[in-house]
């Protein structure tokens, strides 16, 4: 049988999108301790970044002197004293590691207090919402504006068109920023002026002006609401310890204004703290009612409990009715038992010893590296010789990693194979059975070995053949191990 054809106009009178439409959010100023170190937060990230490119690091002559500085061309990384070539690229797997073991420890202790005080998005959204609010007012003042959005005037045009511009320098100076670490930031800049510079910078800079602008000036909320997978992971690394910013009903309900209040507490009837006034909400980023208990938008900001301490003061009720918290400790309020925190747990201790043992690991891996650097590699075609008097000769490739600031004098010896020589192809030593050579300051160089050994003296098929290089100068001694076969 065929099924009935439902008529079109039922088809969208059940219609239901599959998306929430847009509420435009207004957060309205505020000011408290968290707003504090929100603005203290915020000034310490924006001017690392910002201006770390343009401080000088002495490394010696001939050497970059920028303090922080990705140096793909020479293939170096230099941070302040710290030196790192291709070769170490473990560091950043270390720097990689400590940094989400931070994470989830910082998620451990107070939940979201990554993405409400250092995430970059929440960083710009909060120097573009000063930016908004300086040109166009503060919350009130901006909706009535957008409500009349109509009735353009000059006055309004030039709020708009002077927020945009102002939005689109700190966009592009993020993006101008963020190439000056790949080169000496001075040229770079007067080479960006003159037009001369490599086209790939030109380039980021424009894609990262783009996004700054977008995600800041206008997804803002959106991107932690839809595009972050951190509040998805987060909710499955806390525990019933981590202190979230928290509407503590326990205290605030039955929510009522402060005139009724008095008269229910006159009848002898139960009232909340909570008056209802909505600050809360006005003053969240992500325009969530905290109140409405744990949520995926929250970005623990704290502002809210800064909106909500203003009111309480102001009506002479005890502050911290939205504070950090959890909910053993509503319950035990409820209980009239005291709170209690727990800080320090299993999960946190393992959290802070492992991030020591890495951090640890890498600085002793930093302080006891060597600056000379050696690789023996055996060649394959033909895996040894016979000489016209019997003897047996082996060939190697070696090659020598110098970073240090300056060239070295190294001589080469070996052990394992009984009376055996070694010769460097193409140098010339003043003493032949110990070759010397030169090694060029931050260079890798690469030599031609050959082992030579009698073979009556060497009667197995392989003996292990020990490499040492010995800097002239500083005593520094670099090995390597390979074999020394038979034909």
């Amino acid at each position: 049988m065929n099924k009935p054809v439902m008529p079109k106009k039922l088809q969208y009178d059940n219609y239901e999108p599959l998306y929430a439409a847009r509420k435009k959010v207004y957060p309205q100023s505020v000011s408290g301790t968290f707003r504090r170190i929100k603005w203290a937060l915020m000034a310490v990230c924006l001017g690392v970044y910002y201006f770390l490119p343009f401080v000088r690091w002495n490394r010696g002559p001939d050497a970059p002197d920028q303090a922080a500085l990705l140096d793909f061309p020479n293939q170096r990384f230099y941070f302040f004293f710290i030196e790192l070539w291709p070769q170490e690229v473990y560091y950043f797997t270390g720097l990689l590691i400590v940094a989400s073991v931070t994470l989830f420890l910082m998620n451990s202790i107070g939940g979201r207090i990554w993405c409400g005080y250092l995430c970059p998005q929440t960083v710009w959204t909060d120097l573009f919402y000063a930016v908004e609010r300086w040109i166009e007012g503060d919350r009130r003042e901006r909706m009535r504006k957008d409500a009349a959005a109509h009735r353009w005037t000059l006055r309004r045009s030039c709020e708009v068109a002077l927020k945009h511009a102002i939005w689109l320098m700190i966009a592009w100076w993020t993006g101008g920023a963020w190439v000056l670490f790949f080169s000496d930031a001075p040229s770079l800049m007067n080479d960006l002026a003159a037009f001369q510079a490599p086209m790939v910078a030109y380039l980021w800079i424009g894609i990262l002006t783009s996004t700054t602008y977008l995600l800041a000036g206008h997804m803002r909320e959106q991107v932690c609401t839809y595009m972050c997978p951190w509040p998805r992971i987060q909710a499955s690394l806390t525990d019933e310890w981590a202190l979230n910013v928290t509407y503590r009903y326990d205290r605030g309900e039955k929510r009522t204004s402060v005139k009724k209040a008095a008269e229910l507490r006159a009848l002898g009837e139960h009232v909340g703290h909570c008056v209802d006034c909505y600050q809360c909400v006005a003053v969240c980023p992500t325009g969530i009612d905290i109140r409405n208990g744990p949520q995926l938008e929250c970005i623990q900001c704290g502002l809210c409990v800064d909106a909500c301490d203003a009111v309480m003061k102001k009506i002479g009720r005890p502050t911290r009715l939205i504070g950090y918290d959890n909910e053993i400790n509503i319950l035990r309020r409820q209980q009239g038992q005291p709170p209690i925190y727990r800080i320090v747990r299993p999960r946190t201790i393992i959290y802070g010893l492992f991030i020591a043992l890495v951090v640890g690991i890498m600085l002793y891996a930093l302080n006891t590296r060597s600056l000379l650097k050696l690789n023996v590699l055996h060649d394959r075609n033909p895996v040894a010789v016979t000489l016209s008097d019997g003897s047996i000769r082996n060939a190697y490739t070696m090659r020598l990693l110098n970073k240090s600031g300056f060239d070295r004098v190294i001589a080469i010896d070996i052990d394992g194979p009984v009376n055996a020589t070694v010769h460097v192809v193409g140098a010339n030593s003043v003493m032949p059975d110990r070759p010397e050579v030169v090694i060029g300051r931050d260079q890798t160089t690469e030599l031609r070995l050959l082992v030579t050994a009698p073979k009556e003296n060497n009667p197995e098929r392989s003996i292990p053949v020990h490499f040492h290089v010995t800097d002239i100068g500083l005593g520094v001694v670099a090995s390597a191990t390979d074999n020394f076969v038979a034909p």
